[in-house]
């Protein structure tokens, strides 16, 4: 809220990830703009009634002199500045005509991605540096008890390049998940891989997991004052309601399904691709797309506003990911 009760007003920003082999593409904000010295992804505000894939297209066209060919949308969010409200509709060109350069006098940077965090980026772009630290695509283990070969199957995804692992136990009695996430966690390291544990907030700090995954049954048992930041934590979610829940609980990600029909959740009717993306819009974070999916449908996952997908079978012993992905 403003002086005296009064609303903010709002403004609604269009901004974009150029990503290279250079790294990421960040501009610093000119003398004469607000909260200048800052530095912030290219783009800017929308014009009345235009939409805003045609905005993106414009501000960079505008401020880099370049034309996108392909894009899709990484995030939607809003931030609270103590003069306005910022609703930012974030996109990954992945596809450009043209060279990026400053058609507005602005200094541009090429950072990679682990060195965002010491530049001077505008408050209302942090979620932006935290969903690039995500990878599109996360392998769910499949339940190690029935798994032949459990361990040889994770390590032949791991060498086709699956670089994030949730890893489920359902039933598994705590010694055994012990010895099975350290085996897990240490094999991953050796790929590079982050391993989110799927079990108690206090077992994953206990073995120094990358991170935790919630069920909404295990988020039932858990406050979000049990967080305090040092894991990457994520949730899955089914409605809009366990969505709005699970925000409480400031995660890094969601996961959202089952999309299609899964044998992982042979009773849950399937959301749909048109009811994911209603449903993916309701969440500032990262949303990956989940259920009977395979790395083939990362490009609808998004189209329809999700970050990437996550599967079992479908990103399991694998001897190569499939290009693009």
């Amino acid at each position: 809220m403003g002086a005296a009760g009064q609303s903010l007003p709002e403004i609604h920003v269009v901004a974009a990830v150029l990503r290279d082999q250079r790294g990421v593409l960040i501009a610093e904000r000119p003398p004469g703009k607000p909260m200048v010295g800052y530095w912030e992804f290219p783009g800017g505000k929308l014009e009345a009634g235009e939409p805003e894939r045609q905005a993106l297209q414009r501000e960079l066209k505008e401020e880099l002199g370049i034309e996108v060919r392909h894009a899709y949308r990484l995030l939607r969010l809003s931030h609270d500045y103590p003069e306005r409200r910022v609703h930012l509709d974030v996109w990954r060109v992945t596809q450009y005509l043209g060279a990026p350069a400053a058609h507005e006098g602005q200094q541009l940077a090429w950072v990679a991605p682990e060195e965002l965090k010491d530049w001077n980026l505008l408050p209302a772009d942090e979620p932006i540096v935290a969903a690039l630290k995500l990878p599109p695509l996360m392998l769910v283990t499949p339940d190690p008890d029935v798994e032949t070969g459990f361990l040889e199957g994770l390590q032949r995804s791991l060498r086709a390049g699956v670089d994030l692992v949730q890893l489920r136990a359902p039933g598994m009695e705590p010694e055994r998940f012990d010895g099975l996430a350290l085996a897990v966690m240490g094999m991953c390291r050796e790929y590079g891989a982050r391993v989110m544990l799927n079990t108690s907030v206090d077992m994953a700090l206990k073995l120094r997991a990358s991170g935790l995954h919630l069920s909404q049954r295990q988020l039932r048992s858990v406050k979000p004052e049990d967080l305090d930041g040092s894991l990457l934590t994520g949730v899955s979610c089914h409605s809009a309601e366990e969505i709005h829940k699970a925000l409480d609980y400031a995660p890094d990600y969601l996961c959202l399904g089952p999309v299609q029909a899964s044998a992982s959740h042979p009773g849950a009717e399937p959301l749909g691709w048109e009811r994911y993306a209603e449903l993916a819009a309701l969440s500032p974070v990262p949303v990956y797309a989940i259920g009977g999916l395979k790395p083939g449908d990362l490009a609808e996952a998004r189209l329809r506003g999700g970050h990437g997908i996550a599967a079992i079978r479908g990103l399991w012993n694998l001897s190569q990911l499939p290009e693009g992905s």
